[in-house]
């Protein structure tokens, strides 16, 4: 690959000798996510265990009753408590608030790239709404498209925390065009040593692997081809001149989702609500 500077060379250079050798250091999953995640794959999980997961962080919890209170989640009424939230909401919406509350952009230390890391994790909500709604329209699992949505792009934050350790000064900042190259060539090899080091379920490791290359996917090509059209409809929503609507109907995820131009068009009726969505939970 080409890079604008001598200096995004080796900064490349090193983070394929981190990825060879396994040397990426991956922040730890709160422990919290775990445990939301194994009620979302149990059937047979309650409310009662979500909030008890929740009551022994106060912090957390209060986060996610502010979040569920506010006007994009219950409009016009006034939860009092965590089980009337996972009743009013259900435990999947409670269980995504409580894991994008978790993991946030204030969790990846890179510094010198703050804004990049809030700029890709706004962009991974958008994705991780869109992932739903896309998921609602083919009628498959909306908990596992919203986090396939969320984390997709965690490949990224990874290199730019590795890359701020690889730093030989607090000014060395690697330029736009050269961190795009970057995420082009690498974001897909790092999520994937995240995922694993993470222990996420399959679909969304290959969800975080192959969303850019859906056709590739080995076991759940539709999850991919999700993330990776609800990806384009994010980018369509911060910047319409940047992705048309034109182009976004021309997606190649298109076909193996068996979504029409009406569909789309139905779609894009839910961006305002998104937005609001986006809003809350980034309170």
């Amino acid at each position: 690959m080409n890079y604008n500077s001598a200096y995004a060379q080796s900064i490349a250079d090193q983070l394929v000798s981190a990825i060879q050798s396994k040397k990426i250091d991956v922040p730890l999953l709160p422990d919290v996510i775990h445990k939301v995640l194994s009620i979302i794959q149990d059937p047979e999980s309650d409310a009662a265990q979500l909030a008890n997961i929740l009551q022994s962080d106060p912090t957390l919890s209060g986060h996610v009753m502010c979040i569920a209170n506010s006007a994009a989640y219950t409009p016009n009424a006034n939860l009092v408590s965590l089980q009337q939230a996972i009743t009013r909401l259900g435990i999947v919406e409670i269980s995504n608030i409580t894991i994008a509350t978790s993991l946030n952009n204030k969790l990846f230390k890179a510094p010198g790239y703050e804004s990049h890391i809030a700029s890709i994790w706004e962009h991974s909500l958008r994705t991780a709404l869109w992932s739903k709604e896309v998921a609602r329209k083919q009628r498959v699992s909306v908990e596992a498209a919203f986090l396939c949505g969320l984390l997709h792009s965690i490949g990224k934050i990874v290199i730019l925390q590795t890359i701020s350790d690889f730093r030989a000064s607090q000014d060395s900042i690697m330029g736009d065009y050269d961190l795009g190259v970057l995420f082009s060539e690498y974001q897909s090899d790092v999520g994937a040593v995240v995922a694993n080091e993470w222990g996420l379920p399959e679909v969304i490791t290959e969800a975080i692997t192959y969303y850019t290359h859906f056709e590739d996917t080995p076991n759940h090509p539709e999850s991919a081809a999700t993330v990776q059209f609800s990806h384009q409809l994010a980018t369509h929503m911060h910047d319409d001149v940047a992705l048309p609507v034109d182009i976004l109907r021309t997606s190649p995820a298109l076909q193996l989702l068996n979504l029409y131009p009406e569909d789309i068009d139905d779609l894009l009726t839910h961006a305002d609500t998104i937005a609001e969505d986006v809003k809350a939970l980034s309170l």
